[in-house]
C-alpha cells in the first residue's frame, strides 16, 4: 500500500508537469494574453507600487489589458475623484485609462517592430497619477511578438560566377533574409534547391543575426552546364510558419581560383554623436592571390544593411568608411556595418565595422508637470504636495545627471522620489497676510560640460482662513457732543480692520449690553453694523450727564467669527440752555420784601446783595449783574461782578421812601441768557414809617412763559367754541329754512293729527305706539309754534268691555287719572275754552257742519318743527291700520273702539286741552255742542261708504258740507281763527 501510494503520487506529479509544460507551449504558441502581476512597496512615499503586464502585440483597439483598480487595491469612487489618468512623458500614448471601470485598455494598435525593433524585450512604460492626495503608481506593459512579418530578402535574385575550377568547399556568402519578428518568429532556417551542387552552412554572429553560405559540394563543369538556377528560402519558426525566397543565378567561367579575403573580420571604432559630416570612421581592406584582373578587389555596404546606406559610405577601391549623415547617440547608441570584399573573378569576402556613438551633452533637462494645484490654504500643514513633475535629460552618464533646485525665500522645497520624479512640498506655516501668492521657479540643470538647464514658473495662490480678529484703529475712542442734540444726529465713527481677506474680513459692528445710571446703552447710542457710525438716540442734557462710556464690538465675518472689543467714551458739551436763576432777594407775589436804608447811609453804603446761579458750566455761568431799572438811577449802582446794591451818593430829603431797582442778571454764553430781579428799598430811619408806605405798594404783573402759554391756550379754546357755535347756528337755520320751505310747498295740505283723549288708556296696545300714552296736542296748518303736552306711560286701564261686547269708559275724576310722577303738572281747565264740534280736531271722518262757519274761533299756537315731524308720523302710521280695519258704523276709528263705540260715545275731554299764553276767550254750551253732534252724526252717515274711510284731506267740500258731494270736488282743511302770531306769519307770507 505504501509504494502503491508513492508511486500514485510520483506519477501524479509527473502528470502535472507534463500538463503545465504542454498548457505553458500552447499559450506561447497560441501567443495568447499573460499576465505578469506583482506589486513591491517602495520606500520613497509618493510612489505607491508598481503593476507589469504582459499582452501580445496587435491587440484590436479598445481590448482590456487589466483591471489595474483590483490589482492596485484601489476603488472606483477613488480613481473617479482622484482624477486618475495616465502620464507617458513625451512618448506616444497606446493604452488609455477607463476610470468608470477601472480598466486599462488599448488606445492604439501596437506594433512590437515599429516600436522596439530588434529590441528585446519590448515593453511601455508610464504612471498614473491620482490626486486629493496625489499618488503615483507605476505600471509596465510587456508587448511580446507574434508572427505577423515574413522573411523578406532585400533582393529578388543573385548572380555568381563561379569557376569551374573551383574545389569543392567553396565557400559562397549569400544575401541574408530580414524578419523583424523575434525569438522563435524569427528567421530560423534556410533551405536551398535544388541541391546537387551545392550545400547551405548557417553561422550565428555576436549580435545574435544569422549569417549563410553557400558551400560548394560537387565541382562544376562548364561543358555541362554553365548555367545553374537555385532557389532560396528562409523560414522562421512560427505558426504558421512564413517564409521568403530568393533566386540564385550561378554562371560557370574559367580560371579564377581564389578569393579575396579581408584582413580583419570585425573592426571597431567610435565616434560622438556630434561629428560633423566626412568623418572617416576606418578603413577595411582585402586581399586577393590571384593576379591581373582576378586580383582587384572592391569594396562596398551589404545590401542588407538597411539605412545604414544613408549614413556612411564605404569607398568602392580603398575602403574607407566615412559619416555622411547625422548620428544620434539618444536614437542608436551602435552601428553594424557589412562591408562586402569582391573580386573581379566573382570571389568574395566579408567584414564587419562596428561603429560605437559617444553620447555628448547636447541636450536639456525636459520638465513636464504632473499634477500642480493653483491654491492652498494658508493653514495646510507642513509637507503638503503642492506639485509634481518628470524630468528627463537624454543624454547619458553625468550628462543626464539632472539636479533641480526651487528660487530663494519661499517656504516650499523639492524632493526626488525616483527616476526623475520630483514634487514640491510646503516647509514653514503659510500666511496668506504676508503673502498670498507664490511664484515658484524650479530650474533643473545637468552635471554635463557645459552644464545645459531649463525652468518652469508654478504660480500658487494662498487662499485665506479666519486666523485674524478685527483691529480698532484706536485703543480707546473719545468724542464730544453739545447737548440738546437732536436724536437721531451721528456723533462720530469707529473703524476696525481684519487682515482676512472676503467674508471672513468684512466687519460688522455690535453694541455691547451696559447700563449708565440704571438706563440700558441702547436708549442711549445705537452703531451702524456696517460703517461703525454712532448715533445719539436721545437729547442729551449736560447738566444730567457730563459724560458716559460703553463697549464695542467688532466682529468679522468668518466661520467661526472672530471679534474686539474697544471702548468708547462720550462726553456732553454744555450749550448755554439755561438762564440764571436768582436766588436772593426772593420773588413772592403774596409778600413785599424791601431793603431799609437809613437816609444817614454813607457813600457807598451796602444796600443788599444779588444772589444768583446758572446751573450751566465754564463761560455759560460766568454772571453779570446790571441795574436794568431805577426810581433813582443816581442814588444805586450794581456791583457787576459780585451783584452787590451801593450808593453812590449821599441820601437826601427829597429823595423818595419808596425806591424799586430792576436787576438783570445775565450769563456770558452765545446767545447769552438773563433774568430779572426787583428789589424794593426804602428809604427811611424806622419802620413803622417803612410798613406806612409799603402797605399800598403793588408788584407789577409777571408775564412769564408760562403765563402767556396759558393766554394762547385760552384763546385757542375760546376762538374754537366760538366756531363751532356759528356752524350749529348756521346748521340750526338751514334745518329750519328746508322744513318751512317743505311746508310752504304742501300749500297747507298736512294731514288731520288724530286726536287721542286724555283720559283714554290702551288696553291690547294695538295702535300707533306701544304703551298707553296721554298727552294734548294744540296745532295749527301754517304756526310753528304749535304746542304740545307730553305725558309718561299710565298703567292702568280706564276702558271696561261689557258682557254685550260694548266698550264703556267710566266717568272718573280728572285729577285721579293724572300720572303721579308726571313733572308737569296741568292747570284746571278753562270752561270758557271749549270748542264745539266743528272745531275739534277729530279722527279721520270728522268735518264742520254747516251752522258752524269753517275757519272761525281761536285756535292754539303753532307747533315746532320736532312736533309737527312726530304727529305727521304717528298720522301716517293709524291711517294706514285705519284703513285695513274699517268696519261699518265705526267712523273712521280704529279696531280699538268697539262697532258700538260711536262718537256719540265719545265725552268731550277738550276741556283738557288748553293754549298757554292766548288771550282768547271761547265760550261753549253743553246743549249746543250735543246738538251739533247729532246733526253731525246725521250728516256723514249716509254719505260714508261701506269699509271706507274718507282721508283727512277729503272729509269736506268746498262749501264746509260734509264730504259727500259731487265726484272729484277737493275739501279744503278748515282754517282757524287768526291769532296774533298767526296774523304776524300770514303778513310775512304775503310779503314773500
Amino acid at each position: 500500500m505504501v509504494i502503491l501510494r508513492r508511486f500514485t503520487a510520483y506519477h501524479l506529479g509527473a502528470v502535472w508537469t507534463i500538463y503545465f509544460a504542454w498548457m505553458w507551449k500552447l499559450l506561447e504558441r497560441t501567443m495568447a494574453r499573460r499576465v505578469l502581476l506583482f506589486i513591491s512597496a517602495l520606500s520613497i512615499g509618493l510612489v505607491q507600487g508598481q503593476v507589469s503586464y504582459s499582452i501580445p502585440e496587435e491587440m484590436t483597439k479598445g481590448s482590456v489589458v487589466g483591471n489595474i483598480a483590483q490589482d492596485l487595491g484601489l476603488d472606483l469612487k477613488r480613481l473617479i475623484s482622484g482624477k486618475a489618468r495616465i502620464y507617458t512623458g513625451e512618448s506616444a500614448q497606446y493604452i488609455e485609462l477607463s476610470r468608470e471601470r477601472g480598466m486599462l485598455v488599448i488606445k492604439e494598435r501596437i506594433d512590437r517592430e515599429a516600436l522596439c525593433g530588434q529590441t528585446t524585450p519590448c515593453a511601455l512604460h508610464f504612471q498614473i497619477i491620482l490626486e486629493k492626495p496625489m499618488e503615483l503608481y507605476r505600471v509596465t506593459v510587456e508587448i511580446t511578438d507574434i508572427n505577423d512579418n515574413s522573411p523578406v530578402f532585400t533582393m529578388k535574385e543573385m548572380k555568381f560566377e563561379i569557376s569551374e575550377l573551383s574545389q569543392p568547399e567553396t565557400r559562397f556568402v549569400l544575401e541574408t533574409a530580414i524578419d523583424n519578428d523575434v525569438g522563435v518568429n524569427g528567421l530560423q532556417i534556410y533551405v536551398l534547391k535544388p541541391s546537387a551542387h551545392f550545400a547551405l552552412k548557417m553561422h550565428n554572429l555576436a549580435d545574435g543575426a544569422k549569417s549563410v553560405e553557400m558551400v560548394l559540394q560537387k565541382q562544376l563543369d562548364r561543358e555541362k552546364q554553365d548555367r545553374l538556377s537555385l532557389l532560396l528560402t528562409a523560414l522562421d519558426g512560427g505558426e504558421p510558419q512564413l517564409s521568403g525566397t530568393m533566386e540564385i543565378i550561378i554562371t560557370v567561367v574559367d580560371a579564377n581560383d581564389n578569393a579575396p579575403v579581408c584582413s580583419q573580420a570585425i573592426y571597431k571604432t567610435t565616434v560622438k554623436e556630434n561629428a560633423p559630416k566626412g568623418t572617416i570612421l576606418t578603413t577595411v581592406s582585402a586581399s586577393d592571390a590571384d593576379q591581373g584582373s582576378y586580383g582587384i578587389v572592391t569594396y562596398a555596404l551589404s545590401s542588407n544593411a538597411k539605412g545604414l546606406a544613408e549614413l556612411f559610405q564605404v569607398n568602392s577601391n580603398d575602403g574607407m568608411l566615412t559619416l555622411i549623415g547625422s548620428i544620434d547617440f539618444e536614437k542608436n547608441k551602435q552601428y553594424q556595418i557589412s562591408v562586402q570584399a569582391k573580386d573581379q573573378g566573382g570571389h568574395s569576402d566579408s567584414c564587419k565595422v562596428i561603429v560605437d556613438v559617444t553620447d555628448v551633452n547636447d541636450n536639456s533637462p525636459v520638465i513636464n508637470i504632473i499634477s500642480e494645484s493653483n491654491e492652498i490654504s494658508e493653514n495646510s500643514e507642513t509637507g503638503t504636495v503642492v506639485a509634481m513633475m518628470n524630468i528627463q535629460d537624454a543624454d547619458t552618464a553625468e550628462n543626464g545627471n539632472v539636479k533641480c533646485a526651487l528660487n530663494e525665500d519661499i517656504p516650499f522645497i523639492i524632493h526626488s522620489s525616483s527616476d526623475g520624479f520630483y514634487s514640491i512640498v510646503t516647509d514653514n506655516v503659510l500666511d496668506r497676510e504676508q503673502v498670498s501668492v507664490y511664484n515658484i521657479t524650479v530650474t533643473c540643470s545637468d552635471d554635463g560640460v557645459p552644464s545645459l538647464s531649463s525652468s518652469v514658473m508654478l504660480s500658487l495662490k494662498i487662499t485665506d482662513v479666519n486666523d485674524n480678529a478685527p483691529v480698532f484703529d484706536s485703543a480707546i475712542y473719545e468724542a464730544s457732543i453739545l447737548e440738546n442734540n437732536a436724536p437721531g444726529v451721528s456723533i462720530f465713527s469707529i473703524k476696525a480692520k481684519d487682515a482676512d481677506w472676503n467674508q471672513n474680513a468684512r466687519v460688522s459692528y455690535i453694541l455691547e449690553d451696559s447700563s449708565v445710571n440704571g438706563v440700558p446703552i441702547s436708549s442711549y447710542v445705537s452703531v451702524s453694523a456696517d460703517s461703525g457710525v454712532i448715533n445719539a438716540l436721545r437729547s442729551f442734557d449736560f447738566e444730567q450727564i457730563k459724560s458716559f462710556q460703553f463697549h464695542v464690538k467688532a466682529q468679522d465675518g468668518g466661520s467661526p467669527p472672530l471679534s474686539s472689543n474697544v471702548t468708547v467714551r462720550i462726553h456732553i458739551q454744555d450749550q448755554n440752555d439755561n438762564a440764571p436763576q436768582v436766588l436772593y432777594p426772593v420773588q413772592t407775589s403774596s409778600s413785599v420784601v424791601a431793603e431799609i436804608v437809613p437816609r444817614s447811609a454813607d457813600v457807598g453804603y451796602l444796600v443788599t446783595k444779588v444772589v444768583a446761579v446758572d446751573v450751566d458750566s465754564g463761560q455759560n455761568a460766568w454772571l453779570s449783574y446790571k441795574l436794568q431799572k431805577a426810581t433813582d438811577r443816581a442814588l444805586f449802582e450794581v456791583g457787576a461782578q459780585n451783584g452787590e446794591i451801593r450808593t453812590i451818593r449821599q441820601v437826601t430829603d427829597k429823595d423818595a421812601i419808596k425806591q424799586k431797582l430792576v436787576i438783570v442778571v445775565e450769563d456770558n454764553g452765545q446767545p447769552s441768557r438773563s433774568a430779572t430781579v426787583n428789589v424794593n428799598v426804602a428809604l427811611a430811619d424806622s419802620f413803622p414809617e417803612v410798613l406806612s408806605e409799603f402797605t399800598e405798594f403793588t408788584h407789577d404783573k409777571e408775564y412769564n412763559d408760562k403765563l402767556t402759554f396759558y393766554l394762547v391756550l385760552a384763546l385757542a379754546v375760546v376762538s374754537f367754541l366760538f366756531i363751532v357755535s356759528i356752524i350749529a347756528i348756521l346748521s340750526v337755520k338751514c334745518y329750519r329754512w328746508r322744513q318751512e320751505k317743505m311746508f310752504y310747498k304742501s300749500n297747507g295740505n298736512l294731514p288731520v293729527i288724530p286726536y287721542y283723549p286724555p283720559l283714554y288708556a290702551d288696553v291690547g296696545a294695538t295702535g300707533t305706539l306701544p304703551h298707553v300714552y296721554n298727552y294734548d296736542v294744540c296745532r295749527t296748518t301754517d304756526s310753528r309754534k304749535s304746542d304740545m303736552k307730553y305725558d309718561r306711560t299710565y298703567s292702568r286701564s280706564i276702558v271696561s268691555l261689557g258682557t254685550n261686547g260694548t266698550c264703556t269708559l267710566p266717568h272718573l275724576q280728572p285729577e285721579k287719572l293724572v300720572n303721579e310722577d308726571s313733572m308737569d303738572q296741568q292747570k284746571p281747565p278753562n270752561q270758557d275754552w271749549r270748542f264745539n264740534q266743528n272745531q275739534r280736531p277729530g279722527p279721520s271722518g270728522a268735518a264742520a257742519t254747516p251752522e258752524v262757519a269753517v275757519g272761525t274761533g281761536p285756535w292754539p299756537n303753532p307747533p315746532t318743527e320736532a312736533e309737527q315731524l312726530q304727529a305727521l308720523m304717528a298720522a301716517a302710521n293709524e291711517v294706514s291700520e285705519a284703513t285695513n280695519t274699517l268696519t261699518p258704523g265705526t267712523m273712521g276709528l280704529s279696531t280699538r273702539y268697539s262697532p258700538q263705540f260711536t262718537l256719540q260715545h265719545v265725552p268731550d275731554y277738550r276741556q283738557n286741552v288748553y293754549i298757554p299764553g292766548s288771550t282768547a276767550t271761547l265760550t261753549s254750551n253743553p246743549q249746543q255742542q250735543q246738538q251739533q253732534q247729532l246733526q253731525l252724526q246725521q250728516q256723514m252717515l249716509p254719505n260714508m261708504p261701506p269699509q271706507q274711510a274718507l282721508p283727512p284731506a277729503q272729509a269736506t267740500g268746498p262749501d264746509g258740507a260734509a264730504g259727500g258731494g259731487a265726484p272729484g270736488a277737493q275739501s279744503e282743511p278748515p282754517k282757524a281763527a287768526q291769532t296774533p302770531a298767526s296774523k304776524k306769519k300770514s303778513t310775512k307770507k304775503e310779503k314773500k
